[in-house]
């Protein structure tokens, strides 16, 4: 059994060298201190700047304004790369594919000459802060709020949950500029950590899995930042923004959910065919070997899956029905896969110096963040 996919029929030559190149560095630059930083809870910034420099950065992102020239198509190979490499805490693809996009498509000619160069060494980490401690996918209830004060605005709210937190300095506050207004009033403003007074990091959180992706809890009071900082340059449609972007961030994360999916099969594959019951490897079993298909087949229709969506998505044409089904199924199939994988390890698969233990885990929040597989369902069951 192999467990290599078809080849994406999204992918050329020029994602396919930019997958090798960046899952080779991975492998032999990073992977040797996953370990550390996963101990330490975070990602040192030091592997922020070597990702930029290893243009692994906003690669998407035209040149113009510091980016490889890309297309998505780059994003999802190094997404790919990324968790073929077994690397979880790189939040990378929030930074490049989520946090970036928001200013190329929505930011004014100033702002995207301002950050977008930046983000793309690594100079500055993106974040973006929309949960907050008491709501969650209900974006529409948002209560912190950014109100106009002159030529400035005030921040006043709570985030939680946020991937980058410990180390962003550029982030992307969902807030309220009109309290009245519901989804009407919401818009982004951009608060660049370094430059303001009243801005708090909270506890890197402790977490289940991820160990080395730190998530935070943010806290502005009386943060002020120029109005120049409001996303787009016009309040209240920060709402639209998020839903346009959304489907690309449900992609993201059903991309990292099939790359994390491959590279549990090789771990077992290796595992089993090396570990011996009986006398005799654990792989020559019927009931080893019928597992494995199954997850080769999770596998295989999960990458036939996202390989479609791809082509729609390059197309401009994956709506939010198809991106939230697809994040619902992957990584529905990518916590099975996992758990199967786990279990032909035996005791060892629970230990955590073995990788299959960190996928497990590691993949559990795969169908909360991004909006909850229910949520995906609810939904997808509105274009029925």
């Amino acid at each position: 059994m192999t467990i290599a996919c078809f080849t994406p029929a999204w992918m050329n030559e020029e994602h396919q060298m930019l997958f090798d190149s960046a899952k080779r560095f991975m492998t032999e630059q990073w992977l040797p201190r996953d370990e550390a930083w996963r101990a330490q809870g975070m990602m040192d910034r030091e592997a922020w700047r070597e990702a930029g420099a290893q243009g692994f950065l906003c690669a998407g992102i035209p040149e113009a304004y510091g980016g490889s020239g890309g297309d998505f198509g780059h994003e999802a190979a190094l997404i790919l790369a990324q968790g073929e490499a077994g690397i979880a805490g790189f939040g990378g693809s929030l930074h490049s594919g989520i946090v970036a996009p928001y200013i190329l498509h929505y930011g004014t000619e100033e702002q995207k000459k301002r950050w977008l160069p930046k983000l793309a060494t690594g100079e500055l980490v993106g974040a973006i802060a929309m949960t907050e401690p008491g709501t969650g996918s209900d974006l529409q209830g948002v209560r912190t709020l950014a109100l106009r004060d002159g030529g400035s605005y005030k921040i006043n709210g709570s985030k939680t949950f946020i991937t980058n937190g410990q180390l962003a300095n550029l982030v992307i506050v969902v807030a309220k500029t009109n309290k009245d207004e519901g989804a009407h009033g919401i818009s982004l403003m951009v608060v660049e950590t370094d430059e303001v007074q009243g801005f708090r990091r909270g506890r890197n959180l402790d977490k289940l899995g991820m160990e080395a992706q730190d998530t935070s809890e943010l806290f502005f009071d009386d943060v002020v930042v120029p109005a120049e900082n409001l996303l787009g340059g016009a309040e209240g449609q920060g709402f639209f923004q998020l839903m346009q972007e959304l489907p690309q961030e449900r992609l993201i994360v059903a991309l990292a959910g099939v790359a994390a999916m491959k590279f549990a099969m090789k771990e077992t594959l290796a595992y089993t065919k090396d570990r011996k019951a009986f006398g005799k490897p654990v792989f020559s079993f019927q009931n080893s070997r019928f597992k494995l298909a199954e997850c080769q087949a999770l596998l295989m229709a999960c990458a036939a899956m996202i390989d479609a969506a791809m082509v729609e998505h390059l197309q401009g044409k994956l709506g939010v029905d198809r991106a939230a089904l697809l994040k619902y199924f992957v990584t529905d199939a990518q916590f099975k896969l996992a758990d199967e994988c786990l279990q032909l390890f035996g005791g060892y698969g629970y230990m955590r110096e073995y990788p299959i233990a960190r996928i497990w885990a590691d993949s559990r929040v795969q169908r909360i963040y991004g909006g909850t597989n229910e949520i995906m369902k609810e939904l997808a069951s509105r274009f029925l």
